[in-house]
């Protein structure tokens, strides 16, 4: 379907989206918005009857809605009610505009390449032998260390920081104040003090990785820290030096990967997972919310728990520790008859 930008009809959307119309063509609708929330010229969408009475509870502009559904508010009736709202928020989208080449106060080292295409925005920063390729940006404020290269249609958002020898692959997003290639947290202890290790590698991302705001990839301390194809990482997490990261894994906010770790392929990480240091996890795991791991997990499932088991036997333990006083309750007055 072609695109088109806010504010439409309700007339135009039902034909962009190709649904079925059940109200005033001339309706007007500024923007989208979430089932349940106040907002008497948006629309929203609605899967299931919940979600569809949810919506109706406050004023609404209109609604998308499933083959078979009504609503008491204007709505259009889609296959896939989901997908089309999908297709609104992109057409909603609003990227950071900046103008092609190198802004007038950007600093850009003379051993560095810009390619035709690239962007560089206000006092950005690109430092000694680093490469930006055609069709990247680099948003106002972010810095570029040395001997980085940008794969082509990359963006760096505003004050994002690469700090050297930090390699991305294309169509990669860096967000606001996100840190890559800052150095390994590496120190030794010599009975007296700590000495710092000095922290000599680098940071490999594969294409189509993003990166969330504010959130830290280390510099390896030799070799590389490794992000593959198509990982998503988002805000606030850190991941150590070291780490390994397989391709399409998803790790939501919060979370910290510690030293050397090595994630497998199309795991997902719950908010605020931790892990200990120098542990693998196979592909195709699944860590609940603000699990613990501490060793290696070799087999494919679902974990939750500190430390992380299966979900099935973590569930069980979790059902029981509301229990736990009741039970000690218990059994000191059996111990006490069995010694009586």
């Amino acid at each position: 379907m072609a695109k088109s930008n806010p504010p439409w009809t309700l007339g135009q959307l039902a034909e962009l989206l190709q649904g079925e119309l059940h109200g005033p063509a001339d309706l007007l609708i500024n923007g989208v918005t979430s089932a349940g929330s106040a907002d008497a010229e948006s629309i929203a969408f609605a899967e299931t009857d919940e979600y569809r009475e949810k919506a109706e509870q406050v004023p609404l502009g209109a609604l998308l809605v499933g083959p078979g559904m009504t609503a008491s508010v204007p709505y259009i009736v889609v296959p896939a009610p989901r997908s089309a709202f999908f297709a609104l928020l992109s057409w909603c989208d609003r990227p950071l505009q900046t103008g092609e080449g190198v802004h007038p106060t950007a600093q850009v080292a003379a051993s560095a390449t810009i390619e035709p295409g690239a962007s560089v925005g206000p006092f950005a920063v690109v430092g000694e032998d680093s490469v930006v390729e055609a069709g990247s940006v680099i948003h106002a404020h972010g810095f570029v260390g040395d001997r980085c290269r940008i794969g082509a249609g990359s963006v760096i958002y505003p004050r994002a920081v690469l700090v050297q020898d930090v390699i991305l692959g294309t169509r990669c997003i860096i967000h606001p104040g996100a840190v890559i290639g800052a150095e390994g947290f590496g120190f030794v202890w010599d009975g007296k003090r700590r000495i710092k290790i000095p922290q000599v590698g680098g940071v490999t991302l594969g294409d189509d990785v993003e990166i969330g705001a504010n959130a830290c990839v280390d510099r390896a301390t030799a070799g590389q820290t490794r992000i593959a194809n198509g990982v998503k990482i988002d805000n606030l997490c850190q991941i150590a030096h070291n780490c390994e990261i397989g391709e399409h894994t998803v790790i939501a906010g919060a979370c910290g990967i510690t030293g050397s770790v090595k994630i497998g392929a199309r795991c997902v990480l719950g908010g605020g997972v931790g892990t200990n240091d120098h542990i693998s996890i196979c592909d195709d795991v699944i860590l609940g919310g603000r699990s613990g791991v501490d060793r290696d997990i070799t087999e494919p499932g679902a974990y939750f728990g500190t430390p992380a088991r299966p979900i099935g036997e973590a569930m069980r333990a979790f059902v029981l520790i509301p229990k736990l006083p009741e039970i000690w309750s218990r059994l000191k007055k059996l111990e006490k008859k069995v010694g009586e």
